[in-house]
This record gives C-alpha cells, sequence and structure tokens, in this order.
C-alpha cells in the first residue's frame, strides 16, 4: 500500500522555520501555516511525516485522523465512506463540485468521509476535505505532490481503500467513473461502492451498445449511425441519410460521442459532409473514437428522471421520481443564432436564462406515468444498482422509424430514452435533489438512503444500517406527514436572495449554499427567499421615487424545492406556477403516487425515519411586509444580494429602521463601496501608507452614446496617459460590465452594447481574444474609465525537468499581481484572511463564472512563496485591514486589488460588500486556509452570529 513507503520517515523529527520549531505531529499546523503553501519542499516533508505518524491519508483535521484510522466495521461507529472525484474526463471540474456538495450533506455523527481525487493522468490521490472546496481542480493539481498523498498505481490506491473505508462513493463523471472503469478496480480489490456493477456501466455509459440494448427490449430508439476511427463510410452514411427520410446534403444531425458523458463534444451537423467531419474532428481531438450520428429531435421536449433502488438485497425495486423537462429558451440577437441549440455543457452546468426546468413535467399525465414506468422498466432489465439518471424525449407529433409496437408509444405521441447516465450530478441544485425534494427528500436524507442501499449488498456492512440513528417506519406512516417542526424558540433566519442584476444568478447560487449550511444548525429555522421586482410596478413618476424601492419589490419566502433552481427567473416561475390551483393538484397528486411507491420499498428498511420536506406554498410579501415580517419574527437578514440594492445601502437601510439584525457592513459602508469613486475618494489620503488608488475618469452613458467615438477615446486615453483602458460601471458589483479596451474599435463595440442594452458581449468580440462580457441590466448610467494595469501572467506545468521543480510559472517582470482577500469581524477591528491570486483563463478580466461558478477559473490560496514573500504577505494583510477599518466595514466583505509582491503595497480595485458565497468562491477557501480551518457551515454560522452582535452598537 501507498502509506507503506513512508513508514521509515522518524515521526519524531522536528524541523525549524523562521525561528519557530515544529514537531512531526504538528504538522498539519505547519501545512497550513503560510509559509509552507509556497515552499514545496517544506509542504512535502509535513505531509509525509504527518502520515508516518497519524497514519493518515488526509491531515486537514482530527475528524478526518479518526474516519480514517477507523476500528473494527460496526460497534457503533460511523460508517466510513470513501468520496472519490476528479477523474480524467472534461467533466472532472463538475464531478469537485458534485463530490463537495456530497460531503456538505453526508458528513456527521453517522457517516465519516474521507476524500480522493484522480488526476487527469489517472494518478490517484488521499486529499483533504478541504481541497474538494476549490474551485477548480487546477487550484490544487499542481500541488498534488506537495500536499496530498499519491500512491504509486491504482492497485496500491484500491488497497488502501479496502484497509481504510467502509464503502466507496465514486463521483467521477464520464470516462472512469461512469464507464465500469473504476468499479471494476473496486471488484478486483473487493471493496464496496455505491452505484451499479462494471460490466452493467460499460453497457449503458456505451451510447451505441445502449441503444441496441433498448432496441433489443424493444424500446422507442433514435435511429443512428455508428462512426469508428478509420472506418468512415460516407456511401453507408448516404444510404442512412435517406433510410430515415433526411437530406444527405443538408438534413440535420446530432454528432456525439459515444463514451464521453452526458454533455462533451455532443454538436449539430447537416449532411453526410458536415456529419463525417465533425465526427472526424471529436476522434481525432481524442475525445472518443466512438461517434454517433443520430437524427435531430424537433418539435418535442427533453427530460430526465431520477431512479432510485429502494429494493432489499437482491430484489431490485425501482422507482423513477418526478421527471423535470428541459425547456431551451432563446432570448436577444445572440441567442437567434443558435436555433439548432441543444441542451449542452454550458446550459446543463452553468446559470444561464437559456434554459429552464419544470418538476413535474407540462406532459400529459399519462405521458408522466410513462416515463416513469419505462425508466423503472430500463433500470431493472440493464441491471442498474442505486441510482441513476435517464434521459429522454417527448415527441408529440413525431412516429420514429423504429417505434412500431415497441414501448414509448402513447395516445399523445412517443417517448423515446437516450442516454443513461451512472452517476448523476450532484451538485447542489442538481436533477437529484430538485426530483428528490419534490417527494419530501432533503439533500442528506437522499443521499444517506442511497449509501444505505448500497450497503444492503455487503454482509459486512448489514451492522452499519441496523444500528443507524435512523428508526424504523411503520407501514401506516402518513405520506403527508409534516417532519417534525424545529422548536418555537429556534432562531429565525432569512436568507435573502435574488435582485435584478447581472449577479442575480451568482445571488441564487450564494444563498442557496448559506441556506443549505445553516440548516444543520439544530438551534436555526433558516427561510430562504426571494427578492424580485414586482410585477404592477408601472410607476415612473421623479415624486414617487423615495417610495419606490418598497413598491416596485416583492419577496417570496420558498419551500424548500423552489430554491432548487439554476435562474431566479425560474424559482419565480416556478412560485407562480405553484400557486396556480390546477397545476398545485396535479403536482400534488403526483408526489403522492411517488411517495406511495417509495414506501413500499423503504418501509422495509430500518435505517428509513421517514421524509422530511414537507409540501409547502411560498408566500408573497411586498418588500415593506417582509421586513415587518422578519422584525415580529426577531429574525436575522443573512443577506446573500450581490448588487442593486442589497448592496447599495437600500436594503440595510429598511432593515436597520425596523431594528432587524442583517449580515454585512450598515448603510454608509455599503453606499460607499457600491460607488466605486467614492470608495476612491475615500482611501485616497493613505497613499502614503502603502494603500494607492487608481485614477478615474467617470462618463455619463448619454454622452458615450452622443460623442464620436474617437473624440471619446483621444480624451479618455490623453486624460488617463494610458494606451489600453478599463471600463466598469460606476456602481454595480463586481465583474458586471468590467472590459478593456485596447483600441477606438473596442470602445465603439462596448458603447454598441449600451446603446442596444445587450445582456452580454459575446467572447473575442473586441481586438483581443476574451470570455463573455456579462453587462448591467438596466444599462448604467454612469461609467469609469480607468488605466488598465498590467500584471504577470501566471502558468501552471504538471511536467517539470527537475524532480523538485515547482510546477508553477510566473516571470514576475511587472512585480504585481491581482488578488482578492476577504475581510472579517466587528467594526473598527477586522481582520484580513489569507489573499487569493486570481488567475485569469479567459482573458484580461475575470469573469462572473471563474469568479464564482464551480469548475472554471484558478485561485492560489494563500499566494505561494515563489510569488509573495512570507513579509509583504503580511504588509499587504496590515494594509487590507487598514483599508476595511477606514471604510467601516463589519461583518464581511470581499476587497479586490493588486499588490506589489516586493513591498506588499495594495492598489485597490474595489470592495464588495456582499461578496459571493458560492460552494466555490475563494471566500471559502480563505476560510479553510485558516487556523484553524473554518468550513462552510462554521464559516457562515460565524457570520450569522457577527450580524446579531452589530445590531447593539446601532
Amino acid at each position: 500500500m501507498a502509506s507503506s513507503r513512508l513508514s521509515s520517515i522518524s515521526p519524531a523529527r522536528a524541523v525549524s522555520v523562521d525561528g519557530r520549531r515544529f514537531r512531526a505531529v504538528e504538522a498539519p499546523k505547519l501545512v497550513s501555516w503560510r509559509r509552507a503553501e509556497g515552499d514545496w519542499r517544506l509542504a512535502r516533508w509535513a505531509m509525509r511525516s504527518a502520515r508516518a505518524e497519524l497514519g493518515s491519508a488526509a491531515v486537514a483535521t482530527t475528524e478526518e485522523r479518526t474516519a480514517v484510522l477507523g476500528h473494527d466495521v460496526g460497534g457503533g461507529r460511523p460508517l466510513r465512506v470513501g468520496l472519490v472525484c476528479g477523474g480524467p474526463s472534461a467533466e472532472r471540474g463538475i464531478s469537485l463540485n458534485s463530490a463537495r456538495s456530497v460531503l456538505d450533506h453526508i458528513q456527521g455523527e453517522d457517516m465519516r468521509v474521507t476524500c480522493f481525487y484522480i488526476d487527469c493522468d489517472m494518478n490517484a490521490y488521499a486529499i483533504s476535505s478541504a481541497q474538494v472546496y476549490s474551485n477548480t481542480p487546477a487550484d490544487f493539481d499542481f500541488k498534488l505532490e506537495s500536499l496530498a498523498q499519491g500512491f504509486n498505481s491504482l492497485s496500491d490506491f484500491a488497497e488502501h481503500l479496502a484497509a481504510n473505508v467502509d464503502i466507496v462513493f465514486p463521483v467521477i463523471h464520464g470516462q472512469f467513473g461512469e464507464d465500469g472503469g473504476i468499479q471494476e478496480l473496486l471488484e478486483k480489490h473487493n471493496v464496496p461502492f455505491v452505484g451499479t456493477g462494471s460490466s452493467e456501466c460499460r453497457n449503458a455509459f456505451d451510447k451505441y451498445h445502449a441503444s441496441l440494448a433498448l432496441n433489443n427490449l424493444d424500446f422507442v430508439t433514435v435511429p443512428s449511425f455508428l462512426v469508428q476511427r478509420n472506418e468512415v463510410n460516407k456511401d453507408a452514411m448516404n444510404e442512412w441519410f435517406i433510410s430515415n427520410q433526411l437530406d444527405p446534403v443538408s438534413g440535420k444531425v446530432v454528432v456525439k460521442p459515444a463514451r464521453a458523458g452526458s454533455s462533451i463534444g455532443v454538436t449539430v451537423a447537416y449532411g453526410v459532409e458536415d456529419s463525417i467531419e465533425k465526427a472526424s474532428g471529436i476522434i481525432s481531438e481524442g475525445i472518443d473514437d466512438k461517434v454517433l450520428v443520430e437524427i435531430f429531435l424537433e418539435g418535442g421536449s427533453e427530460f430526465t428522471t431520477i431512479v432510485v433502488d429502494v429494493g432489499c438485497g437482491s430484489d431490485s425495486h425501482p422507482v423513477a421520481l418526478l421527471p423535470t423537462e428541459v425547456e431551451l429558451q432563446f432570448q436577444g440577437s445572440i441567442d437567434v443564432r443558435e436555433k439548432d441549440a441543444i441542451f449542452n455543457y454550458r446550459r446543463k452546468y452553468l446559470p444561464t436564462q437559456q434554459v429552464a426546468y419544470h418538476t413535474p413535467p407540462r406532459f400529459p399525465v399519462d405521458v408522466i406515468e410513462h416515463i416513469r414506468t419505462g425508466a423503472s422498466v430500463l433500470f431493472k432489465k440493464l441491471g442498474l444498482q442505486d441510482f441513476a439518471r435517464i434521459d429522454g424525449w417527448f415527441l408529440p407529433s413525431k412516429n420514429l422509424s423504429s417505434s412500431k409496437g415497441a414501448f414509448g408509444q402513447t395516445d399523445y405521441g412517443t417517448i423515446v430514452f437516450t442516454d443513461i447516465n451512472l452517476i448523476s450530478g450532484m451538485e447542489q441544485t442538481s436533477f437529484l435533489f430538485q426530483q428528490a425534494s419534490k417527494v419530501g427528500f432533503s439533500h442528506s436524507n437522499v443521499l444517506k438512503s442511497i449509501i444505505h442501499h448500497a450497503c444492503l449488498r455487503f454482509p459486512r456492512l448489514f451492522s452499519h444500517n441496523n444500528v443507524s440513528s435512523h428508526s424504523s417506519v411503520s407501514q401506516s406512516s402518513s405520506l403527508n406527514a409534516a417532519p417534525s417542526k424545529k422548536d418555537e424558540a429556534t432562531r429565525k433566519v432569512f436568507v435573502i436572495l435574488g435582485g435584478n442584476t447581472s449577479e442575480r444568478q451568482v445571488s441564487l447560487m450564494s444563498g442557496t449554499n448559506v441556506w443549505l449550511n445553516l440548516q444543520t444548525f439544530d438551534d436555526l429555522e433558516v427561510i430562504p427567499c426571494l427578492l424580485s421586482p414586482a410585477h404592477d410596478d408601472s410607476s415612473t413618476n421623479a415624486a414617487d421615487k423615495k417610495d419606490r424601492s418598497l413598491r416596485s419589490w416583492e419577496v417570496w419566502t420558498l419551500p424548500y424545492s423552489l430554491v432548487l433552481r439554476h435562474t431566479t427567473e425560474e424559482v419565480l416561475d416556478a412560485c407562480v406556477e405553484a400557486m396556480e390551483p390546477s397545476r398545485a393538484a396535479l403536482t400534488s397528486h403526483l408526489r403522492n403516487q411517488v411517495m406511495h411507491d417509495l414506501m413500499e420499498g423503504l418501509k422495509k428498511q430500518s435505517w428509513f425515519s421517514g421524509f422530511d420536506i414537507e409540501d409547502e406554498f411560498p408566500v408573497k410579501y411586498s418588500l415593506e411586509q417582509w421586513v415587518t415580517h422578519a422584525k415580529e419574527l426577531q429574525a436575522t437578514v443573512f443577506i446573500a444580494v450581490h448588487g442593486g440594492i442589497g448592496e447599495d445601502g437600500t436594503l440595510q437601510s429598511l432593515l436597520e429602521d425596523q431594528g432587524v439584525p442583517h449580515t454585512g457592513p450598515g448603510v454608509l459602508a455599503s453606499r460607499t463601496c457600491m460607488d466605486k469613486v467614492a470608495t476612491s475618494l475615500a482611501l485616497e489620503n493613505l497613499s502614503n501608507l502603502g494603500v494607492l488608488t487608481i485614477k478615474k475618469y467617470v462618463w455619463k452613458k448619454k454622452d458615450l452614446l452622443e460623442r464620436p467615438s474617437l473624440e471619446i477615446w483621444k480624451e479618455v486615453t490623453t486624460k488617463l496617459q494610458c494606451e489600453s483602458i478599463c471600463i466598469k460601471p460606476a456602481r454595480d458589483g463586481c465583474s458586471t460590465g468590467v472590459a478593456r479596451l485596447r483600441c477606438v474599435e473596442d470602445l465603439q463595440v462596448y458603447i454598441k452594447a449600451l446603446e442596444e442594452g445587450l445582456l452580454r458581449i459575446p467572447p473575442n468580440s473586441f481586438s483581443k481574444p476574451h470570455g463573455m462580457i456579462e453587462m448591467p441590466n438596466p444599462p448604467p448610467e454612469s461609467l469609469i474609465f480607468e488605466p488598465f494595469i498590467e500584471t504577470d501572467d501566471i502558468t501552471f506545468s504538471t511536467k517539470t525537468s527537475q524532480e523538485n521543480a515547482s510546477p508553477l510559472m510566473w516571470d514576475g517582470r511587472s512585480r504585481w499581481v491581482e488578488i482578492t482577500v476577504g475581510v472579517i469581524g466587528k467594526k473598527g477591528s477586522m481582520r484580513s484572511l489569507s489573499p487569493s491570486v486570481t488567475v485569469k483563463e479567459s482573458g484580461d478580466i475575470l469573469s462572473l463564472e471563474e469568479k464564482f461558478q464551480g469548475g472554471t477559473g484558478i485561485n492560489l490560496t494563500p499566494p505561494p512563496l515563489s510569488i509573495m514573500s512570507y513579509e509583504a504577505l503580511e504588509k499587504c494583510k496590515e494594509r487590507i485591514e487598514l483599508i476595511a477599518n477606514t471604510l467601516q466595514l463589519e461583518g464581511f466583505s470581499r476587497i479586490d486589488a493588486f499588490v506589489n509582491v516586493d513591498s506588499g503595497e495594495v492598489l485597490i480595485i474595489e470592495v464588495n460588500t456582499v461578496p459571493g458565497m458560492t460552494p466555490s468562491t475563494v471566500l471559502i477557501h480563505q476560510a479553510l486556509a485558516e487556523n484553524p480551518p473554518m468550513y462552510p457551515h462554521q464559516f457562515f454560522r460565524t457570520l450569522l452570529d457577527l450580524a446579531s452582535e452589530s445590531i447593539q452598537r446601532w
């Protein structure tokens, strides 16, 4: 086993660092210490010494060490779950998101989780749970050699799992996770695991084999043509086009890899030539050497359904949950170009208004039941286990050539199943949790039910199910019985999210994450609330402007299942839809039916204690009514509304006027920081203390639209004495509308976007490559021009010529890097967390996705020593704290700046008083870098407690 090669390292060894002496037992402290993060040799020593002494794969916390060491199976100890994520596919970032969500919801007294990671080269590592909260694998890939336990081979890895965990939960999407790879490895070493076996995975994952299997089972299938490496038969494909009534020159088809997951490499083609070209492209790019060409399904609706097995032992009893309809939506001139859009990787995993979900689907009841029946039959016939996700299409007016007499034909149209996902995505708002919550399962309940069901296949794990903290459920249990309410004395917390800015989708992710994490505390009752523009606000009278902050907004308190959406628009639509009597009655009927089917199996399980999510309705308030309601309940408001009234002091003023405590800074600090010019003015007297501000030139939007672009460009570049400009809204959240302009043509593109009110500027619209630029909505009245600050590029290499060389490469010519850093504490005594160096992947400006969306962006927390010395870092933190206290920040905020890596001087960019709180945002990384580390639920509870203390100073 891999850990045996570390036994020669003496645990008694010690090392001195900057006058401080560390013993091996203190290695976890040393690893988290800022100096060790950048010193590869020292960090590597610390990890090896810790493993030798503790015999543990992860060194972040005492709980993790206990989880690895454990005792004999049974005896009342927690079930040891090994969570494995990563993998070689392009979906490894999504895998990390899924693993983070699973970790959040199963770690507890009854389950102890240890985390493992497979990199893109198929090397296995034991990682600390703190690393799972990284934004993307690139955040820690380059540090694995020093901060994780590597294994010599996958066999060594499997042997380690066999000795140190009770059951493995694979959360690897695509290759190696769903194709039977990791399952075969675990089976070979007799390691229990969650999910379907290896041979069944291989057959179901391969879309070509799965289609053949469905056809053999007499299911409707989509006609397809197989293209393999070195076997492209143009004549045969031409005949296939004709036989399926497609024009060989222009017939529309979908081209997709047979074995690359549900989203990677899928594209649309026209005719035989285009199909061959795109299939060859998939093969040449190394995505897959088997490609399917399928007819393009038009005029129908895509759906997906989760199936869970609630049977006992070898008695499979699969139950399909309520399916979800996937509706593609097109808005604006950009989307018109996507008339052939498909449910691709971006639409599936990133927040976008281009897709909406409906659970249950807006299909006839008979069609929904047909989908559920078909999915359950497929699950059983294909030998799937524990859970899976099955995708398909409902075609109201289309009969496929293979549909005659096959399962899938209904009086309303044809149902066709197209994709089988062996490891469904498990991000916080994924289909698994959307559908589970609709039938009474919380995140934790459905995940633990899946794990306990998997344990039934392994006799040595029976004791865990029998001694579980869950109690058995009687056959007479009412499906609609409400879970026990928390004590009336519990503290009420309103988490408000949404708004109308371009950051509203990030706000939804932030608020959802806060809500789910705070739910773990028994003394809190946490209620998510959606802030949205009122439908009936039509006032444009300037005299009424004072009251519009109340009249123009409404707030919905949200039931559990309605929060789990990808966009605020979708949440609002779901609220309105839930209030329609006919829709509510249908949903209730289907919910009861699914719960009854589930209970047929679950009532026999000793570990199942019942459903824990009520069937509730949303409640709508005016903003003023909601504030009064919060006051009556003595609630604390956790503000997660980014930009707009959530960050400019408006919401803070309304709450403070009623004496309602809230998170984050007060009114004055919020107003100052929202206005980037006011922020600079407030800090301009600190230059002699190492805090610098960027010169700004403010223009009104109407002047930009009226004056010639060339005249504007010359005036701005002369005034600022620079050749490259950064333009941004004077008052808006971070990243929104921020762009680098290199020439007058770039300025013209930006001004046109303002004039047309575009929601986004497409990638590569300017003279140099860049990513998507989300624009403010409505367009800002004032904009700021600044000199663009050049920083040095930071790159990574997994291969280095020298064995001990750092994979991090930085030329360090300008000596300035961009950082973002959280500050936390009480007014006047704010404390800086460890800064993160931000690395831009798609252009000169960090996109919203790179800042907040898991699976994108890279952050280095804290700055490695190869970039910034410990002394400069400490000076930087002192200046960050000076900024925070000068601006009278309190609670928590995030400061974006440039820092000189030699002097620690700080050049301020902006201050965000309601920073991103998504599962993978840098604030989470920085809290975990503290000593001891603050995990997300602890971090958010700390912020909540600071809010309660702040009201005493009002």
